[in-house]
């Protein structure tokens, strides 16, 4: 059975290497957008820098409960390399727009980000619990061989992707520009049309009939509705 499936090695491995890299890189982001937003530079918008530098380090605390603790996967260092730069759009993107560099004003503080505050930590939750949840439940002595089907998985096979989404669009709210929205809508449309598929086939080929009718009856991607 093969284990490459959409271009990601699905193969059981510890990748110290490029994970302890990929988390370094991801670091050494985080703190070039500290550095932006406190570092005393003129922004029309000072203040939601530094909540968008803040949500940075919040998103790199997270990321690396998931590289050491939750992700059991092999990480090639060309898979690093490649997210390490779409991070950084991300997170210099968001800060920049954030800061008003394009647009020249300071944008108030209203019900908005609040929305966006709610969708970050919720989406964050969502990804880093569901995977919480399962890696819990693997290690059970039952558990061996079988397809997790449980907690917030039982809502959405891929409630994790849809975590992130969640988080990103709510990120992207907090950097209050329309054009910060072409980051979330860009992973949806990655997680439905590129990651899902492969990692589907793969789910089907490793858990056979217990995945297939698990996921017959569950949503694919957003609670309920898809």
């Amino acid at each position: 059975m093969t284990t490459r499936y959409g271009g990601v090695d699905r193969a059981h491995a510890r990748s110290y290497g490029p994970k302890l890299t990929f988390a370094v890189l991801h670091g050494a982001l985080v703190v070039m957008s500290l550095w932006l937003a406190f570092g005393g530079f003129e922004w029309a918008d000072p203040t939601r820098a530094k909540v968008l530098a803040l949500c940075a380090v919040l998103y790199w605390a997270r990321h690396a409960v998931t590289l050491f603790v939750i992700l059991q996967r092999r990480v090639e260092m060309s898979e690093g390399l490649g997210l390490t730069l779409f991070i950084g759009i991300v997170e210099i993107g968001f800060l920049v727009l954030g800061a008003g560099a394009l647009s020249g004003v300071s944008t108030p503080f209203g019900l908005w980000d609040w929305l966006g505050a709610a969708l970050l930590a919720t989406g964050s939750c969502l990804n880093t619990g569901s995977e919480l949840q399962r890696r819990a439940w693997k290690r059970l002595p039952g558990s061996k061989g079988r397809c997790y089907t449980g907690g917030l998985f039982s809502y959405s096979v891929h409630i994790n992707y849809f975590g992130d989404s969640l988080l990103f669009t709510g990120w992207a709210i907090l950097a209050a520009s329309v054009w910060a929205f072409s980051i979330p809508l860009l992973m949806v449309a990655l997680f439905v049309f590129y990651h899902i598929p492969p990692l589907d086939r793969y789910l089907a080929d490793r858990y056979g009939a217990e995945f297939r009718a698990y996921a017959g009856k569950t949503a694919k991607f957003v609670p309920f509705l898809y």
